[in-house]
C-alpha cells in the first residue's frame, strides 16, 4: 500500500512510496496533520544513491514495528535533499549546532509540530549498537518527553534557532596579499599522504578545488611540490577502487587511505570536477595519461548517465540490496571471463595478480579491479581483460540510477565538455547541444529551475548554485564558440543571482521559505559564492568593470577567513588571487581588448594582458582562469608581448 509519496517526482521519495511508514512530502498537509493531532514530526533527509540510507530504510523503514510507533506517534515526512537542498542545509546547520560536528546523510531531525527542531540525529539503527540508543527505543523516548515535556522541548528549540540566525557582528576584515599562495602550500603539505596523496586520513574525498589550486600554486611561484602534490593524488586516485578501471567514472569517496574500496555511488558532480582537474593536469604536464582518464570518464558519463544530452544525477551504491555487488569479482568469475576472452590459460594467475584479484579478494572475500601503476599499463593482455571483465558486469543488474536532472550538476559536467573539447574538437558539439537542452528544459520564461526529471515540468526555482554553476558554463561556452548570446545570457542571469541572493558582500544560497547562507567553504564541490565570484570576474573583463565591487566586497568581508586558513576555502582563494593579479592588468580600451583574440590550435581565447612581477614579460589571463589554459603558453606569450 502506497503512502504519500506516490505522486512526487524525486526518485529518492518514490523509492520510499511503498514503506508501510505513512511518509508525507514537505509541504502543509503534513504541517497541518502534525498541528490539528498535536503530534511531533519526524524529518528524513537523504538521496537516492545514499549506501545509508538504504541501510535504516531496510531495517527501520521497511520495518513493521517501527512504522507503526511513527504512524500512530508521530508525523514522517521525507525530503530528497538534491531535489530540496535549501531544506538540507538548514537541517545540516541545525544538527551542526545541535552536535558541535558536521552531519551526513540520512539525517534524521524531530521537530515540534510548529517546525522547531529539538533532536538530531544521521544514522539510528534499529537494533541496540555502535553505542547508540535503538530506533524503537529513541521513538519512544521522545514520545513520553514530547508528552510530559513539550514546553522544555520547545525552549531548547528556540535556542537553537537562535543561535542560527545570529545577530550581526562587525567583520574582521584584513589585507588580501600574495602571501595567502605560501600559506595555502604550507597548510595543504601539512595534511598531505605523501603515500596515497589525498589529505587527512579516510574517509577521503577528491577535493578537487585544493588540488586545481595546488597546480595554480606552481604555475605562480615554480613550487614543483605543490604540482607533485597533486599530481601524486590524482594518480593515486586512478590505481582502481575509487576509480571503475572497468567502467570508467570516480566513486564519490573511498572508506581507506589507497583509493581502493570506495562507497560505490558515483555522482555526476564528481565526475563532472574530476574530468576537468584531470584536463588540466594534462595541459600543465602535457602527461597523455590525465587526458585519457578525462576523455573516459566523460565516454562513462555519455553511456551510462545521460539521456537527450542531459546528465543523470546519480548512480547506486548498492545494487539488489548489497553495496558494490555490480562492481566485484571472485577469483573464479575473473578467471571464467579471462577464458571466454581467448586469454591464454597461461596467463590467468599472473593477470589476476596484476589486476588486483586474488582468492582472497580485497573487499567482503571478492575483488576491486585495481593496478599498481596507472600511468603504465604495460600489462600483458590488460585491454582484453578489462573488456572481458565489463562483459562479465554486463549480465549483471546495474546500480539504481537516479535520473534527476540537476540544474549546477549539469553545469559542471556542460563545462568539462567544452574544456575538453580544447582537445578533441569533436567533443565541441556535443557541449553545445547539452547546454542548448539544459536551457530549454530549465529556463522558462526567463525563470531558473533547480531540478526536474527529463519530461517533466521543473517545480523547484533555482539556487545561488544554480546560477553559479550555469553562468560559469556560459563564460566557457562563449570562450570555447565566441558566440556572444553566450555571454549575453551569463551577464543576465548574473544580474538576476545579484538581485535575488546578494545584500551588502554577503550571498544568500536560499531564499523563500527557508533563507539560508551560502557558504565559502568547499565541501562536496566548490563554493557556489566562489564560482558566482568567478563569474563576475570574467564579466568584468569581458564586458563591464563595475561587477568587480561585488567581487571585492565579498571578498572584503571574508578576508580575513581566506587569509587566515585558505585550505579551507580553496576556490574562494583562487578567486582572491585572480583578484590581485587584476590589480596588475594593463588597462587597455574595452574595444581593443574585445577585439583581441590569440588563434591557439583550433580555438581563439579571449584574453586580457597582465604585467609579470618583474615587468620583463607577459602573463595570458583568460576570462575564468588567470593562468591559462593555453597548449603553448609561451609562444602566446611571445605574441602578447610583440603587440606591445
Amino acid at each position: 500500500m502506497s503512502n504519500h509519496l506516490k505522486n512526487e517526482h524525486s526518485p529518492y521519495l518514490q523509492q520510499h512510496a511503498n514503506n508501510p511508514v505513512d511518509w508525507y512530502p514537505w509541504g502543509s498537509e503534513a504541517f497541518e496533520k502534525a498541528q490539528n493531532e498535536h503530534k511531533p514530526i519526524f524529518l528524513s533527509i537523504g538521496y537516492s544513491s545514499c549506501h545509508w540510507c538504504h541501510v535504516m530504510e531496510k531495517e527501520s523503514f521497511e520495518n513493521d514495528h517501527i512504522a507503526k510507533i511513527l504512524n500512530d506517534s508521530f508525523v514522517s515526512i521525507k525530503v530528497d535533499r538534491e531535489e530540496r537542498p535549501d531544506i538540507d542545509k538548514h537541517f545540516q546547520e541545525v544538527y551542526q549546532l545541535m552536535n558541535g560536528r558536521p552531519g551526513g546523510w540520512p539525517t534524521s531531525i524531530f521537530l515540534t509540530e510548529e517546525l522547531k527542531p529539538f533532536y538530531s540525529a544521521t544514522y539510528i539503527p534499529s537494533e541496540q549498537k555502535y553505542g547508540m540508543m535503538a530506533f524503537d527505543q529513541l521513538l519512544s523516548l521522545i514520545c513520553a518527553k514530547y508528552t510530559d515535556e513539550k514546553a522544555l522541548l520547545t525552549e531548547k528549540a528556540e535556542e537553537v534557532l537562535r543561535f542560527l540566525h545570529p545577530k550581526e557582528q562587525s567583520i574582521q576584515a584584513t589585507k588580501l596579499d600574495d602571501s595567502v599562495i605560501g600559506r595555502f602550500a604550507a597548510q595543504a603539505k601539512q595534511l598531505f599522504d605523501q603515500n596515497n596523496g589525498g589529505f587527512n586520513a579516510a574517509p577521503k574525498f577528491p577535493q578537487t578545488s585544493t588540488l586545481d589550486l595546488l597546480m595554480d600554486c606552481y604555475l605562480l611561484t615554480g613550487n614543483k611540490e605543490t604540482l607533485q602534490m597533486a599530481l601524486t593524488t590524482l594518480t593515486s586516485m586512478t590505481r582502481g577502487g575509487f576509480y571503475d578501471r572497468v567502467d570508467g567514472g570516480f566513486c564519490r569517496y573511498s572508506t581507506d587511505d589507497a583509493w581502493l574500496v570506495p562507497h560505490f555511488e558515483k555522482m555526476t558532480y564528481d565526475n563532472a570536477l574530476l574530468t576537468e582537474l584531470f584536463l588540466r593536469a594534462y595541459t600543465v604536464t602535457k602527461n597523455n595519461f590525465y587526458r585519457d582518464i578525462a576523455l573516459d570518464t566523460i565516454h562513462f558519463m555519455c553511456e551510462k548517465m545521460s539521456e537527450d544530452h542531459l546528465f543523470y544525477s546519480a548512480s547506486d551504491a548498492d545494487t539488489q540490496g548489497e553495496e558494490g555487488k555490480y562492481f566485484v569479482y571472485t577469483y573464479d568469475e575473473a578467471l571464467r571471463a579471462f577464458t571466454e576472452a581467448n586469454i591464454p590459460v597461461i596467463e590467468h594467475e599472473r593477470l589476476a595478480g596484476a589486476l588486483g584479484i586474488s582468492k582472497k579478494g580485497n573487499f567482503e572475500d571478492h575483488s576491486i579491479v585495481h593496478v599498481k601503476d596507472p600511468g603504465n599499463l604495460d600489462i600483458p593482455h590488460y585491454a582484453e581483460a578489462i573488456e572481458a571483465l565489463k562483459k562479465t558486469r554486463s549480465k549483471r543488474t546495474y546500480p539504481f540510477i537516479d535520473k534527476k536532472i540537476i540544474v549546477s550538476w549539469n553545469a559542471m559536467m556542460i563545462k568539462s565538455l567544452f574544456k575538453a573539447s580544447r582537445i578533441d574538437h569533436d567533443l565541441l558539439g556535443l557541449a553545445v547541444k547539452s547546454l542548448d537542452a539544459l536551457q530549454e528544459t530549465m529556463l522558462i520564461r526567463d525563470e531558473l529551475y533547480h531540478s526536474a526529471l527529463i519530461g517533466k515540468k521543473p517545480k523547484i526555482k533555482a539556487f545561488l548554485e544554480d546560477y553559479a554553476y550555469l553562468c560559469d558554463t556560459l563564460i566557457e561556452a562563449y570562450e570555447c564558440t565566441l558566440e556572444e548570446h553566450y555571454l549575453i545570457l551569463a551577464i543576465q542571469l548574473s544580474n538576476k543571482a545579484i538581485e535575488k541572493f546578494y545584500e551588502h558582500g554577503k550571498w544568500k544560497f536560499s531564499r523563500g521559505e527557508f533563507e539560508t547562507k551560502a557558504d565559502i567553504y568547499d565541501n562536496s564541490y566548490p563554493s557556489s559564492v566562489a564560482i558566482m565570484l568567478g563569474v563576475l570576474c570574467s564579466i568584468s573583463a569581458l564586458a563591464d568593470p563595475v561587477y568587480q565591487k561585488f567581487v571585492f566586497k565579498t571578498l572584503e568581508i571574508n578576508s580575513y577567513e581566506i587569509m587566515r586558513k585558505p585550505i579551507l576555502t580553496p576556490k574562494i582563494t583562487k578567486i582572491a588571487i585572480r583578484y590581485l593579479k587584476d590589480d596588475v592588468i594593463i588597462k587597455a580600451d574595452k574595444a581593443l581588448l574585445k577585439s583581441h583574440q590569440i588563434e591557439i590550435g583550433k580555438i581563439a581565447y579571449p584574453f586580457t594582458y597582465i604585467k609579470s612581477d618583474t615587468n620583463q614579460g607577459f602573463m595570458l589571463c583568460t576570462s575564468t582562469s588567470c593562468f591559462g589554459h593555453a597548449d603553448d603558453i609561451e609562444g602566446v606569450i611571445h605574441q602578447i608581448a610583440d603587440r606591445f
